[in-house]
C-alpha cells in the first residue's frame, strides 16, 4: 500500500527546505516571501529497513526494494484559506489526496527570513492550520448533515445513527478540535469516510527548530510551547541541519549526527511516527529474485497481505507460510529455517506480525 504524507504550514516556515532534504534534492523552491510554493512538489523517498540488508545478504537477490513514502510539499495556508483566501482552495484540494499531514511549525529566529504574522509564536501559527482545516470540515459537514436531518424524520434506524454522529462531530469540530482526537467507534470512523474530512487524517508536528535548539530538545517542553497533548506526534527538525545531511555521504552523515548529538535524521524520526501514526507495519519476502518490504496495517490478516502484492493472491489464497525474521537470520535462510521447524502453515485467519517473512500458497 502506498502512503502520502502532505507536508503543510504558513508559508516561509521552512516546509520547501524541509522537503528537499528528506527527498535528497533541490526540486522544490525555497525561497523568502509566500507562496513560493504554488503547485505542490511530489518526492518518492524508500523507507529504510536494515533487515532487507541482512536478508539480502543471505539471499544474493537480483533486486532490493524498499517499502516507500511519498511526500507532497504543498502550498502554503494563510489565516483565511477556509474562505478561500491565498490559495486555499488549491491547498485544501491537495490535502484531501494525503493519507497524513505533516504540519510544519517554526520555532526558529532569524531576521532574514519574514514571518507571515511579524514574529515567532508557534502555538498561534499551529492553531491558525488547525482552524482552517476545522472551518474546511465544518463547511463540508454543513451540507451533509441538514440533508441527514432530513432523512433522520423517516425514523429508520441507521438515518438517524448517522444523523446523531454527524451532531457529534459537528459539536466535536465547533469547539475548535480535530475530528482526528473524536473517540469513535471503527464502524462509525468507516461512515464518515466519504466526507473525505481534512482533520480526521493523522497529525504530526514537525518543529523547525535552530542548530542550537535541537541538540537539547525537549519534548515534554515543546508539547507545551506547541499546545498539543501527544509529544510523539512532536517531530524535532533543524531545517538547516537536514540541508547539510542531504549534501553528505552516509559516513559522514552519521558522524555529523553524533556531533550533533543527534540518533538518527529528521527524515528516519518522520517515517517511525508517520508508522506509528497510521498503524502501519512491514512484512517481508525473501528469495534469489528479490528481496522486499511490503506494508499493511497492523492487524492485517493473511489474505490482504497477498492482496498487496496482487489482488489475484487474495482472491486465490489458501495457505501462508510464515518465518519469524529471527527465525530466519539466526537459521541461515528458508531451507535451513526449515529444517529447524521454523516455518509455520498459517491459514486465513493469521493476523501478520511486523517482520514477518511470508511466502503465500494460492489458486490462479
Amino acid at each position: 500500500m502506498s502512503l502520502k504524507i502532505g507536508i503543510v504550514g504558513l508559508p516561509n516556515v521552512g516546509k520547501s527546505t524541509i522537503f528537499n532534504s528528506l527527498v535528497g534534492s533541490k526540486s522544490a523552491q525555497a525561497a523568502n516571501y509566500p507562496f513560493c510554493t504554488i503547485d505542490p512538489n511530489v518526492g518518492v523517498v524508500e523507507v529504510p529497513d536494515e533487515r532487507l540488508k541482512r536478508l539480502a545478504k543471505i539471499n544474493n537477490p537480483d533486486s532490493v526494494i524498499p517499502t516507500a513514502i511519498e511526500f507532497v510539499d504543498i502550498a502554503g495556508l494563510v489565516k483565511g484559506a477556509s474562505k478561500g483566501e491565498g490559495l486555499g482552495n488549491k491547498f485544501l484540494a491537495n490535502i484531501r489526496e494525503c493519507d497524513a499531514i505533516a504540519q510544519v511549525v517554526r520555532f526558529f529566529e532569524d531576521s532574514n527570513i519574514t514571518h507571515v504574522h511579524g514574529g515567532i509564536d508557534p502555538k498561534r501559527d499551529r492553531e491558525i492550520i488547525d482552524t482552517e482545516l476545522i472551518l474546511a470540515d465544518l463547511q463540508t459537514l454543513e451540507k451533509r448533515l441538514n440533508k441527514a436531518r432530513t432523512e433522520a424524520k423517516s425514523n429508520d434506524k441507521e438515518k438517524k445513527h448517522y444523523q446523531e454522529l454527524l451532531e457529534k462531530l459537528n459539536d466535536h469540530l465547533s469547539e475548535g478540535d480535530l475530528a482526528s482526537n473524536l473517540e469513535l467507534e471503527h464502524e462509525d470512523k468507516l461512515l464518515l469516510t466519504d466526507l473525505h474530512l481534512l482533520t480526521i487524517k493523522p497529525h504530526l508536528y514537525i518543529v523547525n527548530l535552530h542548530e542550537d535548539q535541537i541538540k537539547d530538545f525537549d519534548k515534554a517542553k515543546y508539547k507545551e510551547l506547541l499546545g498539543v497533548e501527544d509529544e510523539e506526534k512532536i517531530i524535532p527538525i533543524c531545517a538547516k541541519v537536514e540541508e547539510e545531511l542531504a549534501d553528505l555521504g552516509q559516513e559522514d552523515a552519521l558522524i555529523y549526527l553524533k556531533e550533533l548529538g543527534l540518533e538518527e535524521t529528521g527524515l528516519n524520526e518522520i517515517i517511525r511516527a508517520a508508522y506509528k501514526t497510521l498503524n502501519l507495519i512491514t512484512y517481508l519476502t525473501a528469495g534469489p529474485k528479490e528481496v522486499r518490504a511490503w506494508t499493511v496495517e497492523d492487524g492485517a490478516l493473511a489474505p490482504e497481505a497477498a492482496g498487496v502484492i496482487h489482488t489475484d493472491f487474495q482472491k486465490g489464497f489458501i495457505k501462508a507460510e510464515v518465518i519469524k525474521y529471527t527465525d530466519y537470520i539466526s537459521a541461515g535462510g528458508e531451507n535451513q529455517a526449515k529444517e529447524l521447524g521454523k516455518m509455520r502453515i498459517e491459514g486465513k485467519d493469521y493476523e501478520v506480525k511486523d517482520g514477518d517473512i511470508m511466502h503465500f500458497r494460492f489458486n490462479n
